[in-house]
């Protein structure tokens, strides 16, 4: 069976809540399923595909990985990123002496610092070529693990509902059972109960003609 090929890696970027994040995924869908998102975010202007040379790096280094770091920032992004230290600097209180520092403006990097970097990995191509393919591999690898545990789960329920199919049939089948059971004994004492009253009519019958010739002899005897 020839291999599947590999998916070709593109690096999405959105913020959602405190933080920016950045996955490297073979397409929107699959960013925005690794993020969680319940809306199209990119169709909503808030995520974006980046070609930020130090962006595309650290996601390629873990494809499939949710990296993130403080929003408004031009940090790291990584697995593990502590919120903004600016939140709540505005919130002093009236008559405070406390000197409000301004917040930190975000230091943006230029497209002239960045094209060292972009020359570089144009001087250094076919090792980018080989890191792309290992982190499409890599990626590939976590994709077939989420499916594998998806089918485990999914044959966890398929065999809980075939227990209680099980259950339910059994329970259905010894309820027919006493039904029938109760059925058949129900006729059967319908049976003696028909052949009693026949019994009884019989029984009725002779008493009344040994009955009335008893009395017409005792009448006899009386005269």
């Amino acid at each position: 069976m020839p291999a599947k090929p590999k998916r070709k890696l593109k690096t999405y970027q959105t913020s959602l809540g405190f933080y920016d994040q950045a996955i490297a995924a073979p397409s929107m869908k699959a960013a925005l399923e690794a993020w969680g998102a319940s809306s199209n975010l990119f169709h909503q202007g808030a995520a974006k595909e980046t070609d930020d040379p130090d962006v595309v790096a650290a996601t390629m280094a873990k494809p499939g990985v949710v990296l993130r770091r403080p929003v408004g920032s031009d940090g790291a992004f990584s697995e593990s990123a502590e919120l903004p230290t600016d939140l709540g600097d505005d919130d002093a209180e009236p008559g405070s002496k406390r000197k409000k520092h301004p917040r930190k403006q975000p230091r943006r990097t230029t497209r002239s610092a960045k094209r060292p970097a972009k020359a570089a990995k144009t001087s250094s191509g076919k090792s980018d070529e080989q890191a792309v393919r290992k982190a499409a591999a890599a990626f590939e690898k976590e994709e077939r693990r989420r499916e594998a545990a998806r089918a485990k789960e999914e044959a966890a329920r398929a065999r809980d509902r075939a227990r209680r199919d099980k259950a339910v049939a059994a329970a259905e089948a010894a309820l027919g059972k006493a039904r029938r059971e109760h059925d058949s004994r129900t006729e059967a004492i319908e049976a003696e109960r028909a052949a009693l009253d026949v019994r009884a009519e019989a029984e009725q019958d002779r008493w009344d003609k040994q009955r009335i010739k008893l009395q017409e002899t005792l009448r006899r005897a009386r005269e």
